[in-house]
């Protein structure tokens, strides 16, 4: 399967501004501690930027996360993260959106930024013809009562990372060896069983960029395409 990537041209970027990075595959812990680093150096003139990319094979747990939610892993590795929430599964086929945000300089609470990344979701579908909706209490999309797409954010230095993960051809099957975001039976739905005549392979950048630009317009920051490694 090919990973998620778009050329583009290096800029410089300015406050004001989102950074979107394609970064294809990416191991998981690689790309959190990248994450993390980010997080600690940044400072007040720093570009807030948006990651795209895909993992290998991996469930993790949020800070919430128990371990008795991961019934049968098999040989998928279980990670304890730093995110908000319990236990998901991320493997290729699904779009991540991580968010390296200064809320300060944003001026916008945890809460309202869920919601935020939460519309810009359900736009995007709504867009394809889907109709989406959020939970009250239980972050993320869903289409038909089954989940679509999973937020979890970890706020550090008045900054914050991690972000959105959406279904788009990955295998579902993982997910039936958790209990998905600590709730057990919950089920899980992924873009190409609504859309039968999408085309991944064809298709997967042009998500990808709608995505990105809605989360950048939903924050009032500019688009600014960037094609850097971790």
């Amino acid at each position: 399967m090919n990973s998620w990537f778009i050329p583009s041209n290096e800029g410089s970027g300015t406050v004001g501004s989102l950074r979107v990075r394609f970064l294809g595959l990416a191991d998981y812990h690689k790309t959190w501690r990248a994450m993390r680093r980010f997080t600690d150096q940044r400072d007040s003139r720093s570009d807030d930027q948006l990651w795209l990319l895909e993992h290998p094979p991996v469930f993790t747990l949020g800070q919430a996360g128990r371990l008795e939610h991961v019934r049968s892993p098999g040989d998928i590795p279980v990670l304890q993260t730093d995110r908000g929430g319990q236990v998901t599964y991320h493997g290729p086929g699904q779009l991540v959106a991580y968010l390296l945000l200064d809320l300060r300089r944003a001026g916008i609470g945890v809460k309202r930024l869920v919601h935020l990344l939460e519309e810009s979701v359900i736009t995007l579908l709504a867009e394809q013809g889907i109709d989406a909706s959020t939970r009250l209490g239980a972050p993320g999309v869903y289409v038909n009562s089954a989940k679509i797409a999973s937020i979890g954010l970890r706020v550090r230095r008045g900054c914050c990372y991690h972000g959105i993960a959406l279904n788009v051809d990955l295998d579902l099957e993982p997910f039936q060896r958790i209990n998905p975001c600590g709730y057990p039976g919950l089920q899980v739905t992924r873009l190409i069983d609504l859309l039968p005549h999408l085309m991944p392979d064809l298709e997967r950048e042009k998500i990808a960029v709608q995505l990105a630009r809605m989360v950048a317009d939903r924050l009032g920051l500019q688009f600014a395409q960037s094609q850097q490694q971790v």
